[in-house]
């Protein structure tokens, strides 16, 4: 937003309010940001809070744009209610097609945080297209946000059935332990994850070398060699010290797409939170929008967006871009 007003056209205001990743937190930030005066919602950040805000956001006609809530229920909320990042269902059955076509694995083992709906959502559709298509799951393996401290019986367990790739769609913070576990246990082989395992690389504690060869779908490729990448890689690094991983890099489109919309749309400050939902509606299920985690997107009259996810893979303690074909 401050790269936007620069540009000296319409401006924005911008205020954060921390919902801590809860349902009943998200509502009271929601309260305060509309007793503040927003018009536009740019978030929730998980699919909880987004869900609970979303019921907010439909009940009041506030136009909801969320970066990285992708549970496929957070849009169900109401029409003013959008998505830019992929569905859950989306990242679950794309990870199954990936690991299959690029034959990673002939036995596959999943961790997954049944408490968490991101999770839950991505497993789901994963074992549902697994069984579609042929792909051999050995091992489902579920921890919940009440025992999630200790995972090292997951692991072993993936690695007592035979598992010779192991699925993890779940955050980095859990990543890091899976992988801090299997290398305690010599338990060597392929990880692959979604965009929740972006960031993994700068988890507290953890050591960065245990992730070479992790693999990943994610919306966003930091080593991209696009212009409007590099730029944005460049400007955030400069600003906060480290590289944006794919949570930074959707809610950098959020804004700049919120931006083209009002844009294009004609949205002035003075209109009404009513007058600016329904011009955003109607402009998001019209345009296309090129941004840093894809071109040419577009979406849907239910807010779900269409782009194309790419894979990456670490090597030597970076992201190195994978051929999704």
């Amino acid at each position: 937003f401050e790269e936007i007003n620069a540009l000296g056209g319409l401006q924005f205001e911008f205020r954060c309010e921390d919902d801590e990743a809860d349902g009943e937190m998200a509502v009271n930030a929601y309260n305060t940001l509309m007793d503040w005066g927003m018009q536009i919602m740019a978030g929730p950040t998980t699919s909880g809070s987004a869900a609970a805000a979303a019921a907010e956001c439909a009940a009041d006609g506030v136009f909801m744009l969320t970066p990285s809530a992708s549970d496929a229920a957070v849009i169900t909320a109401g029409d003013n209610v959008f998505q830019i990042c992929f569905t859950d269902p989306n990242q679950g059955i794309g990870s199954a097609d990936f690991i299959f076509s690029h034959a990673l694995g002939e036995k596959v083992g999943i961790i997954y945080d049944s408490s968490n709906p991101y999770s839950l959502g991505i497993y789901n559709k994963f074992v549902e297209q697994a069984t579609n298509i042929g792909l051999v799951i050995v091992a489902e393996e579920a921890f919940t946000a009440d025992n999630k401290a200790d995972l090292t019986t997951q692991v072993t367990k993936c690695k007592e059935a035979g598992a010779d790739l192991v699925f993890l769609p779940i955050y980095a913070a859990e990543a890091a332990q899976v992988l801090t576990c299997a290398d305690k246990i010599g338990y060597d082989v392929p990880f692959f994850g979604c965009d929740g395992l972006d960031g993994i690389l700068s988890t507290e504690g953890f050591d960065p070398a245990l992730a070479e060869g992790v693999m990943l779908l994610t919306p966003f490729d930091a080593s991209s060699e696009d212009e409007k990448v590099q730029a944005f890689v460049k400007n955030y690094t400069e600003k906060f010290g480290l590289a944006p991983n794919q949570f930074a890099a959707d809610a950098y489109d959020v804004a700049y797409a919120i931006y083209a919309a009002c844009t294009e749309a004609g949205v002035t400050g003075d209109m009404s939170v009513e007058e600016v939902c329904e011009a955003m509606v109607a402009q998001f299920t019209s345009m296309s929008f090129d941004g840093v985690t894809g071109l040419g997107m577009t979406w849907g009259a239910d807010g779900a967006v269409s782009k194309l996810p790419m894979a990456v893979k670490i090597e030597n303690g970076v992201y190195v871009g994978v051929d999704y074909e």
